[in-house]
């Protein structure tokens, strides 16, 4: 208990304090990057670069383009391997009614609903992990939301504190803020934010455990070529303290290490539990199962999409601001933005785990 209460120390200062000694470093204020709610536009941003756009571009698609081929060209499913087709439940046909009805209410700006316009983004995210849901039980039998109800009710509250915490990151980087906002006082505006913060960790599990239920990906990705991770304590203290160095970076050098708000969460606690022994995703890697990495991947991108989407048309929505690469979008997010989704769906996963209990 006492080493576990101590990690959670160790974590916690490390993602709070480290961007903000950065910002100490670089001689600036610390004022406005504590301001509540966040408004000052106090970061300014590069201008697109073609450059920086096509040297990103490649690096993403050096990365994903292998993983894709492989989950597009793997063996063949046997018939015994597919499973048996059940009925979508009622409970799923009731969610794919209340996401039309919220998604109606969401585009449209109705006067008799203008109270309670901006709300209409958490409607959406309900329903869609009820859905999502849904589908899993047709396919297999079980769902998170069935068969694990305790954990999926904490997933919510620790949803919540997950994203705010990604909202006290982007103070540093500002590559996002939020529109129809501004006549919102502090109380109103953490009721606001926290609803649909709420719902971020449920949606990419529940996701996840959809994307298991799909016997290619199964066989695909639990049958590739082992990777060994030799020396994990030595290399788990040179991952904590590059990536420790880039949270400070953050604060320093927001238009060049901005992409490190996704990363160095993640690279700080896969370290802090090699570091103490734990078991960690890497073990799967050993065996040649790359499960624990590509799906929460795929489950963070498909809900970025939906995000997104959502995001376009509603009254209370957010807007992007990246440096070097804010071109081509896709609704509002610049089309290689969405590899940010890739590592943030395994910081989901990875956090979720942290609750006693996990999917099976």
């Amino acid at each position: 208990m006492v080493a576990a209460f101590g990690k959670l120390v160790l974590i916690t200062c490390m993602l709070f304090g480290l961007p903000l000694f950065g910002v100490m470093l670089a001689g600036l204020p610390v004022a406005p990057y504590l301001e509540f709610p966040p408004s000052t536009r106090y970061v300014e941003h590069a201008a697109f670069s073609w450059p920086v756009f096509i040297g990103v571009l490649a690096l993403v698609t050096a990365v994903c383009l292998p993983f894709l081929f492989l989950m597009l060209s793997g063996p063949k499913v046997d018939r015994v391997d597919v499973p048996r087709v059940r009925p979508f439940p009622w409970w799923g046909w009731c969610g794919v009614a209340f996401l039309a009805l919220a998604w109606i209410l969401a585009w449209t700006r109705f006067p008799w609903f203008e109270s309670l316009q901006s709300f209409t983004f958490t409607p959406l995210w309900l329903a869609y992990v009820v859905i999502v849901n849904a589908l899993t039980f047709k396919r297999t039998g079980h769902s998170i939301m069935r068969d694990h109800p305790g954990f999926f009710l904490s997933l919510f509250p620790l949803s919540a504190l997950f994203w705010w915490f990604f909202e006290y990151l982007n103070r540093f980087v500002q590559n996002w803020y939020y529109v129809s906002i501004d006549m919102l006082g502090p109380v109103e505006y953490v009721v606001q934010a926290t609803l649909p913060f709420s719902t971020v960790l449920p949606a990419v599990l529940s996701t996840m455990q959809c994307l298991e239920s799909f016997p290619h990906f199964d066989r695909t990705l639990r049958n590739l070529r082992p990777t060994q991770i030799p020396h994990k304590v030595a290399l788990g203290w040179g991952v904590l303290l590059a990536a420790g160095g880039g949270l400070v970076g953050i604060g320093v050098w927001p238009d060049y290490l901005f992409a490190l708000v996704w990363i160095s969460p993640l690279l700080i606690i896969l370290a802090i539990q090699m570091i103490f022994r734990e078991e960690t995703f890497l073990e799967r890697l050993e065996e040649g199962d790359w499960r624990p990495v590509l799906l929460p991947a795929m489950a963070g991108l498909i809900c970025g999409f939906f995000w997104e989407l959502w995001n376009s048309q509603s009254l209370a929505h957010w807007v992007y601001t990246v440096p070097f690469v804010h071109g081509f979008k896709i609704f509002e997010m610049p089309i290689l933005g969405y590899a940010g989704y890739l590592p943030f769906g395994l910081e989901c996963v990875v956090v979720a785990s942290l609750l006693p209990r996990r999917i099976s």
